[in-house]
């Protein structure tokens, strides 16, 4: 069998739910790993597109008010949460001694939202290649962990769908790793996760602007638009009611869409990516990670926070 035809396969099953979401990501590592990926930039390009169009078609499936209540209780410990991942990642960086660039980006990425942040903040940093090479490198290779590790831990620690709906929200990198975590959870979590952390994605705004102040850089700022597209795709599904049968089909698309997306982003990563992101970007990013994680565990677990 060719290259391509592998490549369309893994596409077909992630689509056709053959494979979870993790499932589908170990599947496109595993191709990256062993075969040279025969559409690369287009890979990449309808990555980016499919996750977008993913996230507006399971607001079809999301109740309003509910989409309001965890995106209004979750604001304040994602501001929070953020503020002190970005303090910690930087003094991290510089014990570390990471690269100033690679540094910064690893932190934004873990403080807000992964790959998403760093394609943002990254041209208003004039980050080289290889600074976002590294960086999107370490917050993929951690996600790729937490897809898998989250579920697990939370059935161990017998959370509660809402807990961990809130706790992956906070402490996985990406999107789409949140949402393939919280799919697998429950319908509850995924409705706290998505939106938790598609409001946390909002903050790539204020800290795009802050940081092209900061640097003096004439970069254009990027607007998450889909996000604003996910809530009118909520008040459409919560005041339009009679076409439940619809939004039931939309929302699962969307479901069957973050699969693919996850396959797709497993065969962007590649064993040159691995090699350039180096031991001291990848201990700052682990290390980072680890006390996010460790810390919104023990304050959901301890009623700290909650939604």
């Amino acid at each position: 069998m060719s290259t391509k035809n592998i490549f369309f396969l893994g596409l077909i099953l992630a689509a056709a739910g053959v494979l979870s979401p993790p499932l589908a990501l170990l599947a496109g590592l595993v191709f990256a790993l062993t075969v040279e990926h025969p559409f690369a930039m287009e890979s990449h390009d309808l990555s980016k597109f499919l996750l977008q169009a993913s996230v507006v078609a399971l607001g079809f499936g999301m109740d309003l008010h509910e989409v309001i209540h965890a995106g209004r209780s979750g604001f304040v410990y994602t501001a929070v949460s953020i503020s002190v991942a970005m303090l910690l990642g930087l003094l991290l960086g510089r014990v570390m001694r990471v690269p100033g660039k690679a540094s910064f980006l690893i932190t934004c990425g873990t403080a807000i939202c992964g790959g998403s942040a760093i394609a943002a903040i990254g041209p208003i940093t004039d980050a080289n290649e290889e600074e976002m090479g590294i960086s999107l490198g370490t917050v993929f290779t951690l996600n790729s962990v937490a897809l898998v590790l989250f579920p697990f831990v939370g059935t161990r620690l017998h959370m509660t769908q809402s807990q961990f709906g809130l706790w992956a929200a906070l402490a996985i990198h990406d999107t789409s790793s949140v949402v393939g975590a919280a799919a697998k959870y429950g319908a509850v979590a995924l409705t706290i996760g998505t939106t938790v952390k598609l409001a946390r994605a909002l903050w790539i705004v204020p800290l795009s602007f802050a940081t092209a102040y900061a640097m003096k850089s004439k970069a254009k700022v990027k607007i998450p638009w889909f996000i604003l597209l996910f809530c009118v795709a909520a008040v459409v599904r919560t005041y339009l009611p009679t076409l439940h049968g619809i939004y039931t089909a939309l929302s699962g698309l969307g479901r069957s869409g973050m699969a693919v997306t996850l396959f797709l982003i497993g065969t962007g990563l590649s064993r040159e990516m691995f090699r350039k992101v180096g031991v001291r970007p990848m201990v700052q990013g682990v290390a980072l990670w680890i006390v996010v994680a460790v810390a919104s565990l023990m304050a959901i677990r301890a009623g700290l926070i909650a939604i």
